[in-house]
């Protein structure tokens, strides 16, 4: 019963992070601040989603995958939020937006 219970809290507060990334997408006005809001909220997101499964898997190698996964999804956030930037960046080289 209590670990039913962290599952749906912390499974709650990171589909709260999913949500929050995902109006900061359509929200903020320009490429930089949606894409610092996606893979922030997105993370921590998939952390505490994770987190709050840990406690359901079965054996400990599925506990391992689960995290493995996460970190995964942490490098690729960290690299593709980087590459768009980046790109980003090379197009409006120049320009001030003062």
């Amino acid at each position: 019963m209590l670990i039913n219970i962290f599952t749906f809290i912390f499974v709650s507060i990171g589909a709260l992070f999913f949500l929050s990334g995902s109006i900061g997408l359509l929200r903020f006005p320009d490429v930089l601040t949606r894409l610092h809001a996606l893979t922030k909220a997105d993370n921590l997101g998939l952390g505490a989603i994770c987190i709050g499964l840990l406690p359901q898997m079965l054996t400990f190698t599925q506990g391992v995958q689960a995290l493995f996964i996460w970190l995964l999804m942490l490098f690729s956030g960290a690299l593709s939020c980087y590459l768009i930037a980046n790109y980003y960046y090379q197009l409006h080289e120049g320009e001030c937006n003062d």
